[in-house]
């Protein structure tokens, strides 16, 4: 995932959009994307060497690391992240995935944020920073080497849940598609009543990352369904990379046991 990067919130404009009207809450009318102050949300995946997560976990966590800086309390209302979480959505909807390990990422851990486990993945998300304000502890951390495996196979989705598909003509790093599935994510947060938005939230905010079959990938194009278009100025050519479907399940889930 580069930092050239850019894909967009579903607002129509030229990088990532919806098939859907599910437009940014806090979109201005007076200044257009390009011109509001540029952001970006920074996202760490912690990879040792001897024990990296495995891929599909890690894109499951980084998804989830989206929807729970969204709906943090620090990110809403008069909350301190608030301000610039509405100033990162109301321009391009940025997401930057680095790496780190080691001292790096117990000096990531240091900074203001939130690090969301998965079963082999840690992803630690910071409140977005401007394009060219990047805290010196991250600033520093790699972009590239995210490649990661899945050792087994990954479990079916599951379909009582939302599930993230992923566009089967497509190869991206682990780094790039943790990205895309983290816009995936936001644009079924955006789909959401407030009341489902609670009750994902409180079942932990399960979901599924799969890639679609060939056959279903076109049905899913063709579905209405919220769509991530990538601008593709990294690793792949513009187009379709993910789709969301059945975010609206959340209503159903039952919450998190809690220990």
């Amino acid at each position: 995932m580069s930092e050239n990067d850019t894909p967009e919130s579903p607002s129509g404009h030229p990088a990532a959009s919806c098939t859907r009207a599910a437009e940014s809450p806090f979109r201005s009318e007076r200044t257009s994307r390009d011109e509001a102050p540029q952001y970006v949300l920074p996202l760490v995946v912690h990879i040792e060497k001897t024990a990296p997560p495995a891929r599909t976990d890690a894109l499951r966590t980084a998804a989830r690391a989206v929807l729970v800086m969204l709906s943090d309390e620090r990110s809403v209302g008069e909350g301190e992240w608030a301000r610039a979480m509405r100033d990162w959505q109301d321009a391009r909807i940025r997401k930057v995935v680095r790496r780190a390990r080691g001292a790096e990422w117990r000096k990531a851990c240091a900074l203001p944020g939130i690090t969301v486990t998965g079963e082999s993945a840690e992803v630690r998300v910071f409140p977005p920073v401007p394009l060219d304000g990047w805290p010196k502890e991250l600033a520093k951390l790699q972009v590239s080497g995210t490649d990661l495996d899945d050792p087994e196979p990954p479990a079916a989705p599951d379909p009582t849940g939302p599930v993230l598909w992923l566009n089967p003509e497509l190869t991206m790093s682990a780094g790039k598609t943790m990205a895309q599935v983290g816009h995936g994510a936001q644009l079924a947060w955006w789909e959401l009543s407030d009341t489902e938005r609670k009750a994902w939230r409180e079942a932990g905010f399960p979901l599924s990352v799969a890639t679609a079959g060939v056959g279903r990938w076109r049905e899913l194009m063709v579905s209405g369904l919220p769509v991530v278009r990538d601008a593709g100025f990294t690793e792949i050519a513009p187009g379709e990379t993910v789709v969301a479907e059945g975010a609206h399940r959340v209503g159903s889930l039952p919450r998190l046991r809690r220990p």
